[in-house]
C-alpha cells in the first residue's frame, strides 16, 4: 500500500482538514490546524507531503519520525500541528486497513465511555450561569468557563471579586454534584494567579487551566505549592519535552491538543509520561470532529484519563458546527455527559467529503481577537 495523494481543506468556521489517499482506495482523515494560522499549517502539510507520497501509510511511527526529524529545524506549533493532522489520518488508514478502531491498536479499551465537558463563556455572572444551566440541561455533567475577560497583570480587588462571582454563579446554577473547570487562558501573571486561585478554592473548581503563559512554565511550581486547587495546562505545549518541566512542577492535569501536540502518536506518549507523575490526561479540543474523534480514541485506551473537552455550541463557531461535516452524528452524541465507545474502524467517523469540498471553496480567514488595555498596550486574549 502506498500514499498517492495528500489534500487539505480550509473548512469553516476555523478548521483545516487533511485527506490522505492510498493506491488501494483507502482514505484517512485528520485535522492539522493552528487556530488563526490555518493557511500556514496548510503550507507545512504540503511540504511534508514530499516525505509521504509513495510510502506505506501503515508505517505510522516511521513516518512520524521522518516528519518531525528529517530536517535541521524542528518543532514549534506549526510543524507539530501539521504532523498531528497527518498522524491522525495515518492512524485512520491503519485502523481501516485492519478493520479495527484505533484504540484497539493502542492496546485496547480501558473504559466503555468518555466523560466530556462543554464551554460556557465567562462574561457576566448571570449570563455564564444561564449558559452553564443550559449545558447541564443538555446532559453534560461538567462545564468549563473563562475566569475573566481582559485582565490586568495585577488586578484590583474589584476585579478579583468579579472572578470569584463568576464561578460562584456557575456553582450555584449547576450544584455540587457537577463539575466546573476555570480557564485563566494565560491572562493572569504569576502574582495575580497566586492571589486569585485561593479565593476560588472554596467553590471547588475541578481544575484551573493555564494560569500563566506557557513561557512561564518554570513558575508553575510556585502556583502548585500555593494552592490545593488542581493546576492544568498544555494546549500550547507540543511535545513530551515541553510537558516534562510542567509535570516536574506538579501539574495535576495535562492538556495536550491532538491537533497541536504531534497527533495520536505523541499524545499517547505524553499520557504515559504524565502517568509517571500521577497526573491525569484531559485533552484540549475546541476544534472539529476529527480532533475530537482522535482524542476519544486515545481516551478509550488511556488509564490516567480524566475528561474530554468538546466544542459543540462553542462561541468560536460562526456559520458551521462540530457535526456539520460528519455523516453519522450519533457516534459523537453524549448522553448523561459521556460519549460511548464505538468499534468502527480507524477514527470511527465518516466525513461528508462533498460537504468538505464545498466548504473549502469558501474557506475562511479566522483570526483571534486583538485586545488592548485601557492605556493602549497589548492585552492577552
Amino acid at each position: 500500500m502506498k500514499i498517492v495523494a495528500v489534500e487539505t481543506f480550509l473548512v469553516p468556521p476555523r478548521w483545516l482538514f487533511c485527506r490522505i489517499e492510498t493506491d488501494q482506495g483507502l482514505v484517512g482523515w485528520g485535522e492539522p490546524v493552528v487556530e488563526g494560522r490555518a493557511e500556514t499549517v496548510r503550507a507545512a502539510v504540503d511540504e511534508l507531503s514530499d516525505l509521504l507520497i509513495g510510502r506505506d501509510p501503515r508505517r505510522v511511527e516511521d513516518l512520524w519520525q521522518l516528519m518531525t526529524k528529517a530536517a535541521f529545524y524542528r518543532g514549534g506549533p506549526v510543524l507539530s500541528s501539521a504532523v498531528a493532522g497527518i498522524d491522525q489520518a495515518l492512524w485512520d488508514i491503519l485502523g481501516r486497513s485492519l478493520g479495527v478502531p484505533v484504540h484497539q491498536l493502542l492496546g485496547g479499551a480501558v473504559r466503555d465511555e468518555v466523560r466530556v465537558y462543554g464551554w460556557v463563556g465567562g462574561d457576566e455572572p448571570a449570563e455564564v450561569a444561564d449558559a452553564a444551566a443550559a449545558q447541564t440541561a443538555a446532559g453534560l455533567t461538567a462545564v468549563k468557563m473563562n475566569a475573566a475577560g481582559r485582565m490586568d497583570r495585577m488586578p484590583d480587588r474589584a476585579t478579583v471579586r468579579s472572578v470569584v462571582d463568576r464561578l460562584a454563579a456557575v456553582r450555584e446554577a449547576i450544584g455540587d454534584d457537577r463539575d466546573v473547570a476555570v480557564d485563566f487562558h494565560g491572562r493572569f501573571g504569576v502574582a495575580a494567579a497566586r492571589r486569585v486561585i485561593p479565593e476560588l478554592a472554596p467553590l471547588h473548581p475541578m481544575f484551573v487551566e493555564e494560569p500563566v503563559l506557557p513561557e512561564y512554565t518554570h513558575r508553575l511550581g510556585d502556583l502548585v505549592t500555593s494552592t490545593t486547587v488542581p493546576i492544568a495546562c498544555g494546549e500550547r505545549l507540543f511535545s513530551r519535552t515541553d510537558f516534562l518541566p510542567a509535570l516536574q512542577a506538579g501539574i495535576a492535569v495535562a492538556q495536550p491538543d491532538l491537533s497541536h501536540a504531534g497527533g495520536i502518536s505523541e499524545v499517547r506518549r505524553i499520557a504515559s509520561l504524565a502517568e509517571t507523575f500521577d497526573a491525569l490526561l484531559a485533552p484540549h479540543c475546541p476544534l472539529g470532529p476529527l480532533t475530537l474523534a482522535a482524542s476519544l480514541q486515545v481516551a478509550f485506551a488511556t488509564p490516567n484519563f480524566l475528561i474530554q473537552e468538546q466544542s459543540i455550541g462553542i462561541h468560536y463557531h460562526d456559520g458551521a458546527e462540530l457535526l456539520d461535516y460528519v455523516l453519522d452524528r450519533s457516534v459523537l452524541a453524549f448522553g448523561q455527559g459521556a460519549i460511548r465507545r464505538w468499534d468502527a474502524p480507524g477514527l470511527g467517523v465518516e466525513i461528508d467529503e462533498a460537504a468538505v469540498r464545498e466548504a473549502d471553496r469558501k474557506g475562511h480567514r479566522w483570526r483571534p481577537p486583538v485586545w488592548r488595555h485601557d492605556d493602549g498596550s497589548f492585552a492577552e486574549w
